[in-house]
């Protein structure tokens, strides 16, 4: 394993603390898994930067990073459910696409890859991610909800486009990693 897939496993290693401190949930606890989720989650640009740059793209790397974003992204998002956070429904959308769009890569000789709107879904589902465990005042609850609403529909959109831009033929960059 090279440093930029170490990188990529060094995600893993943050999801028993953040689910440990959701489980949980103080005041301070919240805050540090806000700290800890946007840390594990700067990563999967940083090993992204690293594979590029010092030519470490290897398959292993190809095949980790989109599951560990995966389970970093899914893992907190079971927390808030199981706090009354957010509803298991908005949840299971995004389980569907991320599900779809793995079984489609499968059988897939060249894998589309990640376009603007799969980069602002992974920045959408980051940043509501982060404002549904920051222990808030309620009155930003309403906010917040619209926020991670928002990230469902753009996750909703960006699959349909990736999907789209796949069975045409045409590909942006070279892989999807979120």
């Amino acid at each position: 394993m090279n440093l930029a897939n170490w990188i990529t496993v060094s995600r893993l290693f943050a999801l028993p603390f953040l689910l440990y401190g959701l489980s949980y949930p103080s005041l301070e606890s919240r805050w540090f898994c806000v700290f800890l989720f946007l840390v594990a989650a700067g990563t999967d640009w940083l090993d992204g930067y690293v594979a590029r740059k010092l030519n470490q793209v290897t398959e292993l790397g190809k095949f980790l990073d989109p599951l560990v974003d995966k389970l970093l992204v899914l893992a907190p998002l079971l927390m808030l459910i199981q706090m009354g956070s957010i509803p298991a429904w908005a949840v299971f959308l995004i389980l569907a696409r991320e599900l779809t769009i793995a079984g489609w890569r499968i059988n897939q000789v060249t894998v589309p890859g990640a376009n603007l709107w799969g980069k602002l879904k992974t920045v959408s589902q980051i940043g509501a991610i982060a404002l549904l465990i920051a222990p808030l005042p309620a009155s930003w609850q309403p906010s917040i909800l619209v926020v991670f609403g928002g990230s469902v529909v753009l996750t909703l959109v960006s699959g349909g486009i990736y999907l789209w831009s796949g069975l045409g033929g045409r590909s942006a960059t070279p892989k999807e990693s979120s």
